[in-house]
């Protein structure tokens, strides 16, 4: 299929390099949809996405030649959603995607599927906390890389929690607290393609995420699943997305690995964030920004098998918040054997913060080797090499 792609791409997104690349490998011609055309370049002249969303009344010129709409991350999922309902093209209803955006919304819409999630209530402000006996975990209902998320032990530190994330998100906002489901933490890549799941690929989180925040670290590949766990898996995910209705494009998914069927802790209508999907190597050559635009457009998809070569990706995370003078030691984690690329993001100058209060990386370091095992260690062994100096 021919024609013209609109990306709906914030400014600040980690995802723009990489669906720019993946536009130019294809030949496409692109249109950017962004919250800030005024903001730092991204390539392609791009145009408010308030003038495609926000209902009836004149396109800008040149839409008529889109025939696909692609949101890169999270904060695109709502706007690419209704621009594709607005244009006519392939996407998910705007009521599915809303699901995806907003915590409450995806545990009211599998409440009674039967589909395991963690026991759950509102925390509506102004209201006594919920009782959900403990451990117990506060979120807010929207939001991503772990930002606002808190694991709570007794009463006293679930008021704190929930003070604490009211004080990041806005006090009108209502919170999510769940019950803290214990055991192995794993990721989902997966495309859904007219309500069909094609599972891509499985991450190990090999370091415990037990709280009392939960910074990602490392993503490991290949999963040391066994092969009827993931099929386990991909059949929660497929209910799970049949029943908020996703009909189209790329899905991510965070499970718990406790007792009994694999738990659903978060469900998102689009591809894994950061710069983490680099570490994902199809053996057609195709990346994964590749599949998501094949797919928009109607184009046959290549071979969806990963490469079996053991890698991972180490999301860089703060110790402490302030502003980032300097990252050193970059030189010297290239040099640890199985380091394939060490990415730092942050420049100096920029206010960073760890979780639960901050959702920026640093940066992303790359490995591969010949054994999970080897792969985590040089992962770690680059940490520790990596010192980032941040002031007040």
């Amino acid at each position: 299929m021919s024609g013209r792609v609109l990306l709906v791409m914030p400014t600040s997104t980690y995802r723009a390099p990489a669906f720019l690349r993946a536009c130019e490998r294809l030949g496409l011609d692109v249109t950017l949809a962004t919250d800030d055309p005024a903001g730092p370049p991204l390539g392609p002249s791009a145009i408010p996405w308030e003038l495609l969303d926000s209902g009836p009344g004149p396109l800008p010129p040149g839409l008529g030649e889109v025939v696909a709409v692609v949101g890169v991350d999270e904060a695109s999922v709502l706007p690419a959603a209704r621009i594709a309902a607005r244009l006519g093209l392939p996407g998910n209803p705007v009521e599915a995607a809303m699901a995806t955006r907003d915590k409450l919304l995806l545990r009211h819409a599998l409440e009674g599927t039967g589909l395991p999630q963690p026991r759950w209530a509102a925390w509506p402000p102004g209201r006594p906390a919920p009782d959900l006996g403990f451990p117990c975990v506060v979120k807010p209902a929207s939001g991503a890389a772990s930002f606002g998320v808190i694991r709570a032990d007794d009463r006293e530190e679930l008021l704190q929690a929930g003070t604490r994330v009211r004080r990041l998100v806005g006090g009108r906002a209502p919170l999510l607290v769940e019950s803290y489901v214990p055991g192995p933490e794993i990721a989902v890549e997966a495309l859904m393609q007219g309500g069909h799941l094609l599972p891509l690929a499985i991450f190990d989180k090999p370091e415990p995420l037990e709280g009392p925040y939960f910074a990602e670290s490392i993503y490991q590949l290949p999963s040391g699943l066994a092969s009827a766990d993931q099929e386990a898996v991909a059949e929660v995910l497929a209910a799970a997305a049949a029943a908020i209705n996703l009909r189209h494009g790329p899905v991510h998914a965070e499970f718990r690995l406790g007792s009994g069927a694999p738990t659903l802790i978060d469900l998102a209508s689009r591809s894994i964030g950061g710069r983490c999907s680099e570490v994902l190597r199809f053996r057609s050559g195709a990346s994964l920004e590749e599949l998501i635009l094949r797919q928009s457009l109607g184009m046959p998809l290549p071979d969806l098998q990963l490469e079996a070569e053991p890698a991972g990706v180490l999301m860089l995370t703060p110790e402490r918040a302030g502003r980032l003078v300097s990252i050193r030691g970059r030189e010297a984690a290239m040099r640890v054997p199985g380091v394939e690329a060490v990415d730092l993001t942050a420049t100096p100058g920029t206010v960073v913060a760890p979780a639960p209060d901050g959702d920026r990386y640093l940066g992303f370091v790359f490995a591969r080797a010949a054994s999970p095992a080897a792969v985590r260690a040089a992962l770690a062994a680059a940490r520790d090499l990596l010192v980032a100096t941040v002031v007040d």
